[in-house]
């Protein structure tokens, strides 16, 4: 897309191929290193995926709905603890590789695909998740393979096929059966498709000069046909469109998960005074326990966790009931109290930006090496803060600088001067998956909010590398544009 046409192709491979193996050799010694000086780690929420793992070993019978069927699935099928580290280092070196090949194909230079691949690989914080029995690598990855299929179809037109608008489908759609938080990405990556640019053709004219011309195929985008549309949805529509049924015939929600009432309660908890009179125990049991969540913690988040037994015990509400009562009890309190919700939404975003590392200095098979790794792990999260910081700053200003040169029909206003359309959409497409994300995690729920942020981390950094590659690049357009502005 933005590749050197002056650099010779076989100058080009060998630079390719040098970078991949660099790459591959550093990601693969250093899950080894991991798997020497490491092991898996089990956190508050892996024995509630194992539970879930074992009802999928008997067909759903008594699942109950709590979280999506991605991971425990993934853990049924994959097996014991320590397998599933093994695999989930697999997964890490794989996306590894695709981000190596979404930054090589997108600047067409092999040494920024190596280094946007090494800053993912050598993100401790990326590399410990993978150790974790979690969902974040395993959502990490089925992301980072959404994004580079829908890179690989703009590239390829030649290649585009049936089985691959629906491998995408399935992808995505994976990927929120793991995740919930990415229930937008199947109907973002479908939008994309619509929008992506048409594959071209050269024919030969009467004076016998080649002429570019549209190709007209059945499967060609731009005017992406009906028929590949439902192809990508057939996934989707299945898969999502079957387990809503499910959670509905089962426990009567017509949701994802059993657990909407819970997660709302993070953010109303804050201002639980407010509830009516009606439901005056409930009320009272919760701010009971967030008192004393909040005398302990400082903060109120997960209270609801503990106050669940006593809540239920009082009133006779199943935990299903008890969810579906939250949800309309958090509902009311966020339409009478828009702006306490805001401010708690405000709140959640902010904190989605912090980075995140979970790992267990326990788990080390030195521990003289905890100090060591704790206080790399502080400047890399300064590192990637700060990254996180530019992205916003400098994303806001592309969207700005784009709106500003369509509205005027002016090009010369983009701050980024792609040369083609596959570069302008590709960045959009980043762009719209990181930033939804981003506030949709906070508007349902108010908890572990960096967490969120895992799986697109490596997205950021390659969103954030693009800008400065592009500026970088196009010094003097970037004059141009701040003289008109």
């Amino acid at each position: 897309m933005i590749a050197n046409r002056q650099e010779h192709p076989a100058r080009r491979l060998s630079s390719s191929r040098l970078w991949l193996g660099i790459v591959f050799l550093v990601a693969s010694l250093e899950r080894l290193l991991t798997i020497f000086l490491y092991q898996p780690v089990s956190f508050s929420d892996t024995p509630s995926y194992r539970r879930l793992a074992g009802t999928v070993l008997q067909g759903f019978a008594n699942y109950d709905g709590t979280r999506t069927p991605g991971y425990p699935v993934f853990l049924a099928l994959v097996g014991s603890d320590q397998t599933v580290w093994y695999v989930q280092l697999i997964l890490g070196l794989l996306t590894t590789l695709l981000l190596f090949y979404i930054g090589w194909k997108l600047t067409g230079k092999p040494w920024f695909g190596g280094l946007i691949a090494l800053a993912h690989t050598l993100n401790l914080g990326q590399l410990f998740f993978e150790s974790d029995l979690l969902t974040e690598s395993l959502t990490t990855f089925l992301v980072v393979v959404s994004i580079a299929g829908v890179l690989y179809w703009f590239l390829n037109p030649g290649k585009r096929s049936i089985w691959l608008v629906f491998s995408l489908g399935l992808v995505s759609t994976l990927a929120l059966f793991v995740r919930p938080l990415f229930i937008y990405l199947p109907f973002l990556t479908l939008l994309v498709l619509w929008l992506a640019p048409r594959p071209k053709m050269q024919i030969a004219e009467p004076n016998n000069q080649a002429a570019v011309v549209e190709k007209r195929s059945p499967l060609h985008l731009g005017h992406f046909p009906w028929f590949s549309s439902l192809i990508f949805l057939v996934p989707v529509l299945v898969l999502l469109g079957g387990w809503v049924s499910f959670i509905h015939a089962r426990f009567g929600d017509w949701s994802l998960t059993t657990m909407t009432g819970y997660h709302l309660v993070q953010h109303t908890g804050n201002f639980f005074e407010y509830v009516p009179d009606e439901y005056a125990t409930l009320r009272d049991i919760y701010i009971k326990y967030r008192d004393a969540h909040i005398a302990e913690y400082g903060t109120q988040t997960n209270t609801i966790w503990e106050a669940i037994p006593e809540m239920s015990e009082v009133t006779g509400f199943s935990f299903y009931s008890l969810s579906r009562v939250l949800a309309r009890i958090s509902i009311q309190l966020i339409l009478r109290h828009p702006l306490l919700y805001l401010q708690s939404v405000a709140t959640g975003w902010w904190m989605f930006w912090r980075t995140a590392v979970y790992w267990s200095a326990d788990a080390l098979r030195f521990s003289w090496m905890a100090g060591t790794i704790q206080t790399a792990i502080l400047a890399e999260r300064a590192v990637l803060f700060l990254t996180n910081l530019v992205f916003i700053i400098a994303s806001l200003a592309f969207s700005i600088s784009e709106s500003l040169a369509a509205i005027r029909y002016d090009p010369s206003r983009r701050i980024l001067h792609f040369k083609d359309q596959v570069g302008r959409t590709f960045a959009w497409f980043l762009l719209a998956t990181i930033w939804i994300a981003s506030v949709l995690q906070t508007l349902l729920d108010h908890g572990d909010n960096p967490r969120f942020l895992v799986p697109l981390q490596s997205l950021v950094v390659l969103w954030v590398a693009i800008f400065i590659f592009k500026i970088t690049l196009n010094r003097r357009s970037l004059a141009k544009y701040f003289s008109k502005s």
